[in-house]
């Protein structure tokens, strides 16, 4: 152990191994601003290391923030919570807070992915790995789960398509938020209108088909 890495961990405190705190500080960066121009400067200076001194550690920068984007990701999706349990509750006040859940993931996650579209390398290291950008297999996938196992305690109808409602849930989801990740600039904190969760979810459980005529 270095000097410098000694001196570094000590202020630190805990067991922290110094490529953990690296890791560490990258993900508190990218939760800050980002990832649109991080450089390893940036890293190593909030880390409190020598810039070269990454390069002990990881093969590259890539590497660092592929690994800090796991991270990052892990984290947001902890402070999440967990995702509804089938059987309990109702299934619509299970997709409202799926939704609610999903929106709050996605607002953190998906801004970080856009700053990196420029370095592909990355990109590729945090796909290599198996790791999906939306936690386990994806929100998603998740929530087709979910439906599916609603779908065999009959709490859902049975030919319903839990793939496609998913589809069209995330989709949703994800419409509100990518023109803000890609505006030219900054906006305000992303601000759900009154009703369209509740309308989301109601169109995907009654569909828009009109009654039948009695």
């Amino acid at each position: 152990m270095s000097p410098r890495r000694a001196a570094i961990l000590r202020k630190e405190g805990g067991d922290q191994t110094l490529r953990e705190h690296l890791v560490a500080t990258a993900v508190r960066l990218i939760s800050q601003r980002g990832t649109a121009g991080l450089t390893v400067r940036d890293i190593a200076r909030e880390a409190g290391v020598a810039d070269g001194v990454l390069y002990n550690h990881f093969a590259g920068k890539e590497e660092l923030l592929a690994t800090a984007l796991r991270a990052h990701v892990h984290e947001v999706m902890a402070a999440a919570g967990e995702p509804p349990t089938p059987g309990e509750g109702t299934v619509e006040e299970n997709l409202r807070a799926f939704i609610d859940r999903g929106l709050a993931v996605l607002t953190r996650i998906l801004p970080a992915f856009a700053g990196l579209l420029a370095q592909p390398k990355v990109l590729v290291l945090f796909h290599g790995s198996g790791f999906h950008p939306e936690g386990g297999g994806g929100l998603r996938a998740v929530l087709t789960d979910y439906l599916r196992a609603e779908q065999e305690l009959g709490r859902i109808a049975a030919d319903a398509g839990p793939e496609a409602a998913a589809t069209m849930i995330m989709g949703a989801c994800h419409e509100l938020i990518l023109p803000r990740v890609f505006a030219p600039r900054p906006q305000e904190p992303l601000t759900v209108r009154p009703g369209f969760t509740g309308d989301l979810v109601t169109t995907v459980l009654r569909g828009i088909a009109p009654a039948p005529e009695r």
